[in-house]
């Protein structure tokens, strides 16, 4: 099975396609290409510093050995600037997987020598 690691889209051929992105993606003219920009809906980790909380009963700063580290806390921020719901997202993933399926017809119609594969009338 095809798997995506370390920006490395590897086939069950063996062949592995170095991407500079994160992602694949497919146009309405079935052309394959990078999906650079995750900004439609997507997650980014972050690190957040944890002030330790004070308390009188804690070691004085002036008793606190020198050098230590403040502790991080890995938290994850949801991006979703259009608002999307469950059905607009859902939505989006049908006609991915309608432009793949599409792709694969034609690929098997015309062969992956011939123009035919793409829709022309969309291409640029």
């Amino acid at each position: 099975m095809t798997e995506f690691k370390r920006r490395t889209l590897i086939l069950n051929s063996g062949k592995q396609i170095k991407l500079f992105g994160n992602s694949i993606a497919i146009g309405k003219s079935l052309q394959i290409g990078e999906g650079y920009a995750p900004n439609i809906f997507s997650c980014i980790e972050q690190q957040q510093e944890v002030k330790p909380a004070t308390d009188a009963n804690k070691v004085s700063q002036e008793t606190k050995p020198t050098g230590e580290q403040p502790q991080k806390k890995t938290i994850f921020n949801m991006i979703n600037p259009y608002h999307l719901t469950e059905a607009d997202i859902f939505e989006i993933a049908d006609y991915n997987i309608r432009l793949w399926l599409d792709l694969k017809d034609n690929i098997r119609r015309h062969g992956v020598n011939s123009p035919k594969v793409f829709n022309r009338d969309t291409l640029l």
